[in-house]
Formats: structure tokens, sequence, C-alpha cells
């Protein structure tokens, strides 16, 4: 992707998941590949509805930053998953109140509550606490890179996707299941044979 129009685009999302509440203040980082080796990623202790193009910085898969500014301290985990999946073009990690009520919880997102979250979600594991920032997030994260959401304990949630917009959809989706979750506590999970159907028909 074209390193300024990629810029726009992060800008846009993080304004986009502000807007809807999916992170507040300076919680949480984005970032979008740009190359096969190279990424873009929020700024550290920034608004995220506040940021512009020109805040973000150009990053290496060893977490070393390429451009000026401070990049999110959790940039490890980002690297991780860009390291791990040559096909995912955008990490997430939001704070999102659904989805840490149930990290603090220790309750796992069912995410077979509705056929949407089977599709877009899949399962979603739990990621053990770990200090933000540390090297054993990024370890932990990126052992489970192969899922399209996750939830870590007592801090967040994180989505990945092909692009900003796929990523984006997935975290939306996962607070849904979130809030749906504990809307509705007693609420059973669509049955295996259905959520096979469902795959089926992608």
């Amino acid at each position: 992707m074209n390193e300024l129009y990629a810029r726009e685009m992060l800008a846009e999302t993080c304004r986009r998941l502000y807007d809807r509440r999916l992170t507040v203040s300076a919680g949480g980082n984005m970032s979008v590949r740009v190359g096969e080796d190279r990424f873009l990623i929020t700024p550290s202790g920034r608004n995220k509805g506040l940021l512009d193009p020109g805040d973000m910085i150009l990053m290496n898969l060893k977490g070393k930053a390429l451009s000026g500014g401070k990049p999110s301290v959790e940039r490890g985990f980002h690297a991780a998953l860009y390291a791990a999946n040559p096909g995912t073009g955008a990490v997430i990690h939001c704070h999102p109140l659904h989805c840490v009520t149930l990290a603090v919880k220790g309750e796992a997102v069912k995410s077979a509550l509705t056929p949407e979250g089977v599709l877009l979600l899949g399962e979603v594991p739990m990621v053990g606490y770990f200090a933000p920032g540390s090297r054993e997030l990024a370890e932990a994260v990126g052992a489970r890179a192969g899922s399209r959401a996750m939830i870590l304990e007592r801090h967040g949630a994180i989505t990945q996707g092909a692009d900003l917009e796929e990523a984006y959809n997935r975290m939306e989706e996962l607070e849904f299941q979130a809030a749906l979750q504990l809307a509705a506590p007693d609420a059973e999970e669509l049955p295996p044979a259905e959520i096979k159907k469902i795959l089926r028909g992608k």
C-alpha cells in the first residue's frame, strides 16, 4: 500500500474507532502494513480521535522506528502478527468496554452466539495477563497469530485483517458479541453442526 494513502486511512480508522467508543483517549494502538517488512503504527500516549496522517510512525518487523516520533509501546505484538501472517494488512488493539468487562472477569468471548460472530471472528482465545508493552505479551500474542481476534486478560482486545476495513469490522463485531454475551449471559452458542453449515456457505 502507498505510504501516504496508508497514513490517511489509518488516521481515518482511528477517528472511526474513537467515534464509535471502541477506544477512548490515548488507549489502544492501530497499525497498517505498507510493505512486506514495514508497517505504520500510532504514536504512544496520543488521543486516537485527534491523530493526523503525519503522526503515524514507520516501523520494520524488528520493531525499529524508521521515522520520527515515539511509537506505541505495543509495537512488539503488531510486528509479531505481521511477521507470522503475510496476509495480515492491519492490526487493531482497543479497550472496548464490553470486551474489557469480560477480560477483567476472566471470561472468554462467545463468538458463536450469532452467525455473524462465526463468520467474522471464529474462535476468540483469551491471552493471559502480561504487562502492556512487555516482550512476554508480544510473544503470547504471536503464539496465537492464527486467530482473527483475541482478548487480553485485564487489558483489551486485538483484531487483525487483510486490510483496515476488515480489522475494524472484526473489532466492531467482537465488541457486539461481548455486549450480547453480557446482556444474555445464559444464551447458548450455536451447535457445532450449525456452525459447520454456516462456514460451508461462506
